[in-house]
């Protein structure tokens, strides 16, 4: 039975809403959420809010100008192979066929790349001499529904095993 509002209508989305359990996990958190979806719980209606967020960067190693070419390199080939394949279904040529045009992609790719990537480190001088990895995260993961289904949402958690 879905929970109404003081008028006897289903709630307006962007109501008030109500937490109706908390987590340490993101895990845990979309999980109490699966479990409401896989009760029929119209999830539509919830949220997952991160409380106590806090940025963390973890550098992961010195960036010299050659570690950004041969880093430009490998994303340049891999550019440079889809264009290879893209083109290589319009276009052939007489002596390389298929394999000729992605041949072609995959080296103009990793040479553009690779001195892209270069001139990249080159031109901020040693301002950023390191390559990191950054990631938001949260203390608490609350789950929260729109007010007028925190009933239902409620007794359908309660029903949930534990794990």
């Amino acid at each position: 039975m879905r929970s109404m509002n003081a008028n006897g209508d289903a709630p307006v989305a962007g109501s008030t809403r109500r937490t109706i359990t908390s987590a340490t996990s993101y895990d845990a958190a979309e999980r109490a959420v699966d479990g409401l979806s896989d009760q029929g719980f119209p999830v539509e209606h919830v949220r997952i809010v991160g409380t106590g967020l806090r940025y963390v960067e973890e550098v992961s190693g010195r960036l010299t100008t050659g570690r950004a070419a041969v880093s430009g390199i490998a994303q340049g080939a891999m550019l440079g192979v889809f264009w290879g394949l893209l083109f290589s279904l319009f276009f052939t040529t007489d002596t390389g066929g298929f394999f000729g045009v992605l041949s072609f992609g995959l080296v103009v790719g990793a040479v553009f790349g690779g001195l892209v990537g270069a001139i990249s480190h080159f031109m901020t001088a040693g301002r950023r001499d390191f390559a990191s990895v950054a990631r938001t995260r949260a203390d608490r993961y609350e789950v929260q529904v729109d007010d007028g289904y925190y009933g239902e949402a409620e007794q359908l958690l309660a029903r949930m095993p534990s794990r």
